[in-house]
């Protein structure tokens, strides 16, 4: 599969708007081999070969890999976290506050497209990292009945503290409510022949990509 996109600017120093074209595009492809040309000429355009590029705010990759879309959306999602954290851990503010600012200001960041993820164990392991060290600032620490010293809360003490549907859980919902809209478009949109198309052609020799 080959996917196409154009970027342009208006080049406003001239004496008329000119759209100045710059394009790439990205060969999608099980074979490693595909598309050997790094650039392509159409009449006076001419499209040069990524291996990936954001598109719509999503990271696309030659070999369709979630992992950069993963990596992307943490970093951007620690970038909020780190901008709201000192509410998160002021005493002013009640613990139902501040879950909702997690939900409402950090959370939407990270699962940005997130109904099109196919998650592997280690990427969910790294979305649930991400959302204890969120928790851990918003309920604090605890103090040990034995020591009295103060302790890091343990994962089975935020999933107790935490009432609400963990992000992998959340993740996966939203994917079955898309599938769900999917599933009742008409047979003349595209994203509903995909789901219920068949490949025509036979699978390549050697096991499935791991999950």
């Amino acid at each position: 599969m080959v996917l196409i996109v154009g970027l342009s600017h208006w080049n406003l120093l001239a004496p008329f708007y000119i759209c100045v074209a710059v394009s790439t595009y990205i060969v999608m492809s099980r074979d490693q081999n595909a598309g050997r040309i790094h650039s392509v000429r159409i009449d006076n355009s001419t499209f040069e070969r990524v291996e990936e590029f954001k598109y719509l705010g999503k990271t696309l990759t030659n070999q369709n890999s979630i992992a950069e879309e993963i990596k992307s959306r943490l970093r951007s999602g620690s970038a909020c976290y780190h901008s709201v954290q000192n509410l998160l851990s002021s005493r002013l503010l009640s613990k139902n506050l501040k879950i909702k600012i997690y939900r409402t200001t950090i959370l939407p960041v990270v699962l940005y497209g997130c109904e099109t993820w196919s998650l592997t164990l280690r990427e969910e392991r790294k979305l649930r990292v991400f959302e204890n060290m969120v928790l851990r600032r918003i309920f604090g620490p605890r103090r040990d009945e034995v020591t009295g010293e103060w302790r890091r809360l343990h994962n089975e003490e935020l999933n107790d503290l935490y009432s609400s549907p963990n992000i992998v859980r959340v993740i996966k919902s939203r994917r079955m409510r898309w599938a769900g809209h999917v599933a009742r478009m008409g047979e003349e949109r595209g994203v509903y022949r995909i789901l219920v198309g068949k490949p025509e052609e036979r699978r390549p020799l050697g096991r499935h990509r791991l999950r």
